[in-house]
């Protein structure tokens, strides 16, 4: 349950009826690729038993281009899980700025230079070398996103006396719908994180059963949270919801989310660097196995992402157009490719029809989600 979620008020506004059954449909289609993309992990032995046979997203790509090439598979998905990560942590730096500006309105202190402080805090980042600590900063952001949904979905319901059905469109625009497609999908997208995260549980074949319930249960929440601030404020509901806060709330609900945003930054940002780290560390070069070499790679890293959060004009316009290619391409397209090249002639007529329309679909999401990034790049720089 990503900073999105607090984007799906403002997505129903745009979409009305239609977004309540993206919701469900987009919880449907993540589960079913992340089952699929763990599918290519194994194969069958001579006795008929599944082993697995790949570890990563890297040999699941290297094993389908092996014809080709044996390594261009792997550079490609790890170029865009790189690029999709790096732009992640961007984002946290971008958001920690802004939220703190606006919680201290009064302090004489740019959004950038809010950047900066909120960097500092990161600094220990560079010394995180196992998945442990991460997994525990990321259940601390998981009861910080719990008590924000909390905050907001109370204060709707004490509100409910104003809510009408009236307010949902039956009408939409469609440059709207498609800016409400990219962000209620995208609150899904789990793909880069799921070799890792299956290959590590004491039990890996129920991971299956794991995926449909945490699926289950995401597209309850964003359901419910969306359709009760939604009927709360109507068309007056902004981009991030916690703007149509009252002012007392709106504080306390900011620092919440500047606590969220700096605690999620380590995942995104560890997964990265072990990324990079791995495809340098290759090889005999022991120099780039030295615990300073890592020290140097995640600080570089660390700087990369902030420089980028503070030169990078229309950052948005930038994040919309990366995550169209690189979040469509890791969620939709790759998995289904992948599904359909591994194990097409094991695969059942409709299970061929499911891949074919999933790469379809995703296809589609990230040629609109292009389109409409580069037309609002044109209009900005004129």
């Amino acid at each position: 349950q990503g900073i999105f979620v607090l984007g799906l008020p403002y997505a129903l506004l745009h979409s009305g009826y239609s977004g309540l059954f993206l919701i469900i449909l987009s919880a449907a289609l993540c589960c079913y690729t992340g089952k699929i993309l763990i599918a290519c992990l194994y194969e069958e032995n001579e006795d008929g038993q599944l082993m697995r046979v790949r570890d990563t997203y890297e040999d699941i790509a290297n094993a389908c281009c092996n014809m080709l090439s044996p390594k261009l598979g792997g550079i490609v998905v790890n170029v865009t899980q790189v690029m999709e990560l790096i732009m992640t942590c961007i984002l946290y730096l971008v958001v920690s700025g802004n939220l703190l500006s606006h919680s201290f309105p009064y302090v004489p202190v740019t959004e950038k230079t809010w950047s900066v402080i909120a960097f500092v805090t990161l600094l220990p980042c560079v010394f995180i070398k196992t998945l442990k600590i991460v997994s525990k900063l990321s259940q601390l952001c998981s009861l910080v996103h719990f008590i924000i949904i909390l905050v907001v979905m109370t204060y709707c319901l004490t509100q409910i006396h104003q809510w009408s059905w009236a307010k949902f469109r039956l009408s939409i625009v469609f440059e709207d719908f498609l800016v409400s497609v990219g962000v209620i999908i995208f609150s899904y997208t789990s793909q880069i994180f799921l070799p890792t995260l299956e290959g590590n549980m004491k039990n890996p074949g129920e991971f299956r059963c794991m995926l449909n319930w945490t699926h289950f249960f995401a597209c309850v929440l964003k359901t419910t949270f969306a359709l009760t601030a939604f009927l709360t404020w109507g068309e007056e509901t902004k981009e991030v919801i916690t703007d149509n806060l009252p002012s007392f709330l709106q504080t306390l609900v900011n620092l919440g989310l500047l606590t969220k945003a700096l605690l999620s930054y380590p995942l995104p940002f560890f997964a990265a660097t072990e990324i990079v780290h791995a495809c340098i560390s290759r090889g005999n070069h022991s120099n780039y196995r030295s615990p300073l070499f890592s020290l140097g790679l995640r600080g570089s890293f660390l700087l990369l992402t902030l420089l980028m959060a503070m030169f990078i004009p229309h950052f948005a316009l930038l994040m919309g157009l990366t995550g169209s290619v690189t979040g469509a391409a890791m969620t939709f397209l790759l998995p289904s490719l992948f599904h359909l090249n591994l194990k097409w002639k094991k695969l059942s007529f409709l299970e061929k029809c499911a891949d074919i329309s999933v790469f379809i679909l995703g296809f589609l999401c990230s040629l609109a989600g292009i389109v409409c990034s580069i037309k609002g790049l044109l209009e900005v720089f004129g």
